[in-house]
């Protein structure tokens, strides 16, 4: 299966075909999603939570970001690896923001993801000067909870929601070739879909965006600390792990385990 390119998103949006994306944050986890033909691949911050159990994203390192990305990318053979700039990353000055983002393309991924809309533009204009591939990312940003006070949809009256429309048209404006939706009304979605000429990527913004992104421990049931309303759980693996882990322990404790087929 050829790889997927930028060129392919957009022309999957021009043709009116949904793109697909998955976070992913290992090796085997990776494989997984790509032989299935996800389109795009993030590495997402949100492996704070879910990876490394912290209540937020903020303490993400960069260091850390580039380990997770590196072995995803040794997995991904047609999907899209996208880093997630972590927070502190890109906002300090220009010089760090290019430097941070192109370790992250020298790990293997193909493009990176930044929060923000017209306070990041600057950004984006800069990386993608030095042909860096840029995800937007609008509506409930992860990195700013202490700001909006918690994770709160966006965009439910006239005023916001008119504000989001021209920030995703910043974004697109200053290069960004994509644009994640996050924590949206649905029918803003889909105006802002329509708005702009790069694909979007919807997570709680409705089924009119241009594709759909899950983390693949809420899709996966991994994860179950907390579950937004907009996760729909497609397995229960933690279920069936503890289910096997338990058969395991059983076998084990009642000399089954290891058999003479085990045995050398």
């Amino acid at each position: 299966m050829k790889k997927t390119t930028i060129q392919h998103l957009i022309k999957k949006k021009n043709e009116g075909l949904k793109i697909t994306a998955l976070t992913a944050y290992d090796y085997p986890t990776a494989a997984i999603v790509d032989e299935a033909g996800v389109d795009i691949i993030l590495v997402g911050d949100s492996l704070g939570v879910v990876v490394q159990g912290l209540d937020n994203t903020l303490p993400v390192t960069m260091d850390e970001m580039l380990y997770h990305t590196r072995i995803v990318a040794r997995a991904a053979g047609r999907a899209m690896v996208l880093g997630d700039m972590p927070f502190l990353s890109y906002q300090p000055s220009l010089s760090e923001a290019v430097t941070n983002a192109g370790r992250f393309l020298q790990v293997g991924a193909k493009g990176v993801k930044i929060e923000g809309g017209s306070n990041v533009v600057h950004i984006i204009k800069e990386l993608t000067k030095y042909d860096i591939p840029v995800m937007a990312h609008i509506g409930i940003t992860p990195q700013s909870i202490h700001r909006y006070g918690g994770y709160k949809v966006q965009g439910r009256d006239e005023k916001t929601a008119r504000k989001l429309l021209e920030e995703a048209k910043i974004v697109e404006e200053a290069g960004a070739f994509s644009l994640v939706l996050e924590g949206i009304p649905p029918e803003l979605g889909k105006s802002i879909t329509r708005s702009v000429s790069i694909p979007t990527i919807g997570i709680g913004a409705g089924p009119g965006c241009d594709g759909q992104i899950l983390v693949i421990h809420d899709l996966l049931g991994l994860f179950d600390r907390f579950t937004p309303k907009f996760v729909k759980r497609y397995a229960n693996i933690k279920a069936t792990s503890v289910d096997a882990i338990k058969k395991y322990m059983a076998e084990v404790e009642n000399g089954i385990f290891p058999g003479t087929e085990q045995s050398y």
